[in-house]
């Protein structure tokens, strides 16, 4: 199956009304976070069918569709990807992290990094020095900040949560929700394994933390909990 036969069926299955939608929720306006992404109005999940039926594109394939600016394109790309990856044996798996690590920029926006960062950059580094995630945490590129945490994840599956920890005190400060979001995201996955984990952080740090990060890390706590939480704070 060839690039252009993905092409035909991306064309195919567009759906200029549902783009119109997925833009406004993106935020591809000028100045927002997903500023000139393109889309074509396709589903995940149709994504992910059509991904399947191309799996075997070679990483300069796969490159070309990480190039793109339509939205669908890359998210078929990293589909891809994670799909090799969960098949690939040492060697390949090196190629791809390091692949995708080339083109972390290009993974840029919110859905693209939560559906591969765990994946690859978690799977690929959770028996690995980690040091490439702290300088990803320190960049000046949102998307890379998100992949730093969002790589976590897989961290956290296998009940080793220091390495968020560590990335979420780095991220404390940051200015956009987005990272917010994800670090209180990954904050509350610690919680639901291990809550006094959890806790410990949050107490150390409940009272500066952007109202927003706090919010996503005690969702799920009771209700007397989450407001002694939120009223405590500064």
């Amino acid at each position: 199956m060839s690039l252009k036969a993905l092409r035909a069926i991306l064309e195919k299955q567009s759906n200029p009304e549902q783009a119109k939608i997925l833009m406004r929720f993106f935020k591809t306006g000028i100045g927002e976070y997903g500023e000139g992404d393109e889309f074509l109005g396709i589903k995940v999940p149709v994504s992910r069918k059509i991904a399947k039926q191309f799996k075997e594109l070679s990483l300069s394939e796969i490159q070309e569709l990480l190039d793109s600016k339509v939205h669908e394109e890359r998210l078929i790309g990293l589909f891809i990807l994670v799909e090799q990856y969960r098949k690939a044996d040492a060697e390949k798996m090196q190629a791809i992290y390091e692949f995708y690590l080339k083109n972390a920029k290009r993974v840029n926006n919110w859905d693209l990094v939560d559906l591969s960062a765990e994946k690859i950059m978690g799977a690929y580094l959770m028996d690995k020095d980690k040091r490439i995630l702290f300088k990803l945490a320190k960049s000046k590129n949102l998307w890379e900040r998100r992949i730093a945490i969002m790589s976590t994840f897989h961290f956290i599956k296998n009940g080793f949560y220091d390495t968020t920890f560590a990335i979420s005190d780095m991220l404390l400060k940051d200015e956009h929700d987005l990272i917010h979001k994800a670090v209180g995201w990954m904050l509350r996955e610690i919680g639901n394994r291990n809550l006094a984990e959890e806790e410990k952080f949050l107490k150390k740090n409940y009272k500066t933390m952007p109202r927003t990060m706090l919010r996503y890390a005690i969702e799920k706590f009771p209700e007397k909990k989450r407001q002694v939480y939120l009223k405590e704070r500064v």
